[in-house]
């Protein structure tokens, strides 16, 4: 999978810091050349006179929505890039701060010329620490951009008191629990935390949380209780989004797991907004990974298992009023 050329979809609500961002990305010695797309909404290209004049080239695509044309553009885009390639180390799609992600990680599950060529690397969330919580009331695509997250910028947190700072990240963890946080002022991070962070790779979440798994209800996965004033531990559970983890010692049977998951997100796609796992087959010397969005799923045998590394299968879905037990169930009915 490693010549596959890396792509980071970079997302966050209007006005959080995302072009402050892609402008640090593009302006640090990092001795890398990015292809950097730049989605905007409506016919003129603001953004644009925005991202820093490096060498990378900036794509526009002006012709409306992203969740709507991107398709077809990104396919043509990135169809275009790839007669190009070795002038570039990686692909940063900078997506509209009104566009649910979902279309555009889709995009590289879906077209197979895509698909062969790049690989989604991680979906990077800039959350704007002062008015998260009035967009998490007012407008779904922000909550769908912090459940979609592989790793999530806390930004202007200079803006916010420690107290206020608590109450989003547990709000951020009741949505999205497995996500990597960072707090950060004007978007200042060091780039290995948001680029190549190959989060196709479930490791990369076990990193993070290595209980994750395990939790029970008192924890909210950032394994950091806070203590507030109160003495009391606050918690949001959010209504709307969960997420299952589900995890087996014992191996799947592949003939069983496929048409099972298959049918799941036939059916119950909409409600799931990603999913991901790493598994254990019988009789299979290596790990077969796989992450999907909504109905579409992909996956691929990623390495062999290492002597002494434990095979077991952990999966994970995140969505909207999810039927737990359902999942449940099935997953255990694919044991070999």
């Amino acid at each position: 999978m490693s010549d596959k050329i890396p792509v980071t979809v970079l997302t966050g609500y209007l006005g959080a810091g995302k072009t402050t961002l892609l402008n640090r990305i593009l302006s640090e010695p990092h001795g890398k050349k990015y292809a950097v797309i730049v989605n905007e909404f409506g016919e003129i290209g603001i953004d644009n006179d925005l991202v820093v004049n490096a060498d990378e080239e900036v794509f526009e695509m002006n012709n409306g929505c992203i969740c709507c044309t991107v398709r077809g553009d990104l396919v043509r885009i990135i169809d275009g890039l790839m007669k190009r390639k070795g002038k570039f180390d990686a692909i940063i799609i900078e997506t509209t701060g009104l566009a649910d992600p979902a279309p555009v990680a889709q995009t590289f599950f879906v077209d197979e010329a895509v698909g062969a060529k790049t690989k989604l690397d991680a979906v990077v969330t800039v959350a704007d620490a002062k008015w998260l919580k009035d967009r998490l009331k007012d407008a779904p695509e922000a909550k769908n951009q912090i459940a979609f997250a592989d790793v999530i910028l806390i930004n202007k947190t200079d803006l916010v008191t420690a107290e206020e700072l608590r109450e989003i990240e547990a709000r951020i963890r009741g949505i999205n629990p497995y996500a990597k946080l960072h707090r950060t002022e004007r978007a200042k991070i060091a780039l290995d935390e948001v680029l190549g962070r190959n989060a196709f790779d479930l490791d990369r979440i076990l990193d993070i949380e290595p209980e994750f798994l395990h939790r029970d209800d008192h924890d909210h996965g950032d394994g950091h209780h806070h203590p507030h004033p109160g003495g009391g531990l606050k918690h949001y559970h959010d209504e709307e989004m969960q997420s299952v983890a589900l995890r087996t010692e014992k191996p799947l049977n592949p003939d069983k797991f496929f048409p099972w998951v298959q049918d799941l997100v036939a059916k119950d796609g909409p409600s799931i907004l990603r999913c991901k796992g790493i598994l254990s087959f019988k009789d299979d010397p290596a790990r077969f990974v796989f992450q999907g969005v909504h109905m579409i799923l992909d996956g691929d045998h990623q390495r062999a298992w290492v002597e002494g590394e434990k095979r077991d299968s952990r999966i994970v879905f995140i969505g909207r009023n999810l039927p737990e037990e359902k999942i449940r169930q099935g997953f255990e009915s694919c044991v070999a």
